[in-house]
């Protein structure tokens, strides 16, 4: 049975007098409001549950049908990924810890449900991973996605600032993957872990950022190294810059210039770029790969350190 967006309160945000159910909710006891929330359809500002947008769990079909669960799926990447698994014929839990902006983008996607979860805390993740089973009976990929990006130089990070980058970044990927490795038992499937450029070379204002990203690309090793025998493969994407709406907003002229000298294809990658690369890693295509970091970053890896006026 679909499971509404909600908090993990367990209460569902219809039943707490958000959308246009909210107000007869009220008086019902918790299991009441959920029954109630998922039989009426109704979510966040008046959106769908997964029932109302074609998810069931309960269906012969859907019960086949294979399911992703992509963290950090509001937005980006996340949501890019989300988008090409449904055309692919899919099924897909988005996770996200924005609420607000998870219920707005997974109105009307059909095949897709979304789920508020903060990935850095675990209990928010065992109850995440239940309700995605609940919901779609099934998962045969997780795509840890969700991430912080805080820059800054070394003598400025404190440990609340590293922690803040750890928790998200590292922390998240690993409970993520650590509670979905018996679903991932059952379907064979498959772990693909997002790192960056940044965890494959270094560069200034990112100890924490770098470091958090070249430690999901061995805990990705390692997760392929114990999880073969299961049959659940492990991979992991490093994207280098990506044209999306944060990064163009906050890169100057002069930096977005720096990065098309520096990288072979001199331009940015797109968003659905990184999304083919993702999906393919998590199909029966890449059946036999596992244990893999795949830059997918236009050749900027290649280049090194070198200085762009010396490719000419």
């Amino acid at each position: 049975m679909a499971t509404p967006l909600r908090d993990m309160s367990g209460e569902c945000w219809a039943a707490r007098g958000v959308g246009r159910f909210g107000p007869l909710c009220h008086g019902l006891t918790r299991i009441e409001k959920q029954t109630f929330a998922r039989t009426a359809g109704d979510c966040l500002c008046g959106g769908q549950t997964g029932i109302a947008s074609g998810v069931n769990a309960t269906s012969e079909t859907a019960m086949t049908q294979k399911t992703a669960l992509v963290t950090g799926a509001a937005r980006g990447i996340g949501l890019a990924t989300t988008r090409l698994f449904i055309e692919q014929g899919w099924r897909v839990a988005m996770v996200d810890r924005d609420g607000d902006e998870l219920a707005s983008v997974a109105k009307g996607i059909n095949e897709a449900s979304p789920f508020v979860c903060d990935v850095s805390h675990p209990d928010e993740v065992e109850q995440m991973v239940s309700d995605v089973r609940a919901s779609f009976g099934r998962i045969d990929a997780v795509v840890n996605n969700a991430g912080v990006a805080d820059f800054g130089p070394i003598a400025d990070t404190d440990f609340a600032r590293w922690r803040r980058v750890m928790e998200t970044n590292l922390d998240g990927v690993f409970l993520v993957s650590q509670a979905c490795i018996p679903s991932l038992k059952e379907t064979r499937g498959a772990l693909l872990n997002i790192a960056s450029i940044s965890g494959l070379r270094a560069s200034t204002l990112r100890v924490a950022y770098g470091t958090s990203k070249a430690a999901v690309i061995h805990l990705t090793k390692q997760q392929a190294a114990e999880l073969g025998e299961y049959g659940i493969r492990a991979n992991c994407v490093c994207p280098g810059p990506v044209r999306t709406k944060l990064a163009m907003a906050v890169h100057s002229q002069e930096i977005i210039d720096a990065y098309h000298d520096a990288i072979p294809l001199n331009r940015y990658g797109s968003e659905n770029e990184i999304a083919e690369v993702i999906t393919f890693l998590c199909s029966e295509k890449a059946s036999y790969v596992t244990g893999q970091v795949v830059a997918s970053d236009g050749g900027f890896d290649s280049t090194g350190v070198g200085l762009p006026a010396l490719r000419s």
